[in-house]
């Protein structure tokens, strides 16, 4: 049994908190300087200099990308040799506390209906998966309510099949407009069950923009969602232009015979995560 201390858990929770509000991925920045190339728009272009430019401001300065920094999501692989000395999920929100606080992150956590904030921007939300071995990796997503509020579920037959999927993010993307501060990211959970999808498309927003989903026909899928998306012409901002979304991500799973459920988690351009491995 790998033994790992707390103090080391809370202090990469903190750390990735910080870094991930401050420092765009590299599959993002990429994404974003590809679509500037693109765009023959003049005022997408504009945008997108600027959305580039405040990217750049953000790392010298120590600054956050956005104001909104979020509500933070965790994602932990959890090796079934591996014990927290002191309790892991305990140490993840620590982490939060102290990286919210230090890193000048504004705390963003209330309780549902007398909107009290918590002050910390805790609870975080923590998903779990159990797999063998003694590592522990977490990564971490900075949700801000912009695009969340955009997001949905829901469950379609069967009989609407793709075409089901594609009318349900399209009609999405054009209802959400500028709101979740386009360009956009989209990660769709396809399959499993209500809550499943939900999870899905949340983790497909961590993969890298620039990876190729295994499967072949998933990955056409892709690239041919993400065309239609860009073709809606809503672009940065909503401004107008042909770069309305970075990239489609999907995660399927097996799902019961009469039913068909979708998830759609919208992220904006400041998609802010990042992954460490203990």
């Amino acid at each position: 049994m790998r033994i790992i201390a707390r103090a080391d858990v809370t202090e990469a929770a903190r750390a990735l908190c910080i870094e991930a509000n401050r420092r765009l991925p590299d599959d993002v920045r990429r994404a974003l300087e590809t679509a500037f190339q693109r765009e023959t728009n003049p005022t997408a272009r504009e945008a997108l200099r600027q959305i580039r430019e405040n990217s750049a401001l953000a790392e010298a300065t120590g600054l956050p990308l956005c104001q909104d920094t979020g509500l933070a999501v965790f994602f932990v692989t959890l090796g079934q040799e591996v014990q927290v000395d002191g309790g892991l999920s305990e140490a993840i929100q620590e982490g939060v506390r102290r990286g919210y606080r230090e890193g000048l992150l504004r705390a963003s956590v209330c309780q549902p209906f007398r909107r009290a904030n918590t002050g910390d921007n805790t609870p975080a939300v923590i998903h779990y998966d159990l797999i063998p071995g003694d590592g522990l990796r977490l990564a971490f997503m900075a949700k801000g309510g912009g695009a969340e509020n955009m997001s949905r579920v829901t469950v379609l037959t069967p009989a609407e099949g793709w075409r089901g999927v594609t009318d349900f993010v399209l009609n999405l993307v054009a209802e959400a407009r500028s709101n979740p501060c386009p360009p956009v990211i989209l990660g769709l959970g396809i399959g499993g069950t209500f809550e499943l999808a939900a999870l899905l498309a949340k983790k497909a927003l961590l993969r890298p923009l620039d990876d190729r989903h295994p499967d072949p026909d998933m990955a056409a899928r892709e690239a041919a969602l993400l065309e239609q998306v860009n073709a809606l012409g809503i672009g940065p901002m909503g401004l107008g232009g042909a770069t309305t979304c970075l990239g489609v991500k999907m995660l399927a799973a097996h799902c019961h015979i009469a039913s068909l459920p979708l998830a759609v988690n919208i992220q904006c351009h400041s998609s802010r995560h990042a992954e460490l491995e203990l």
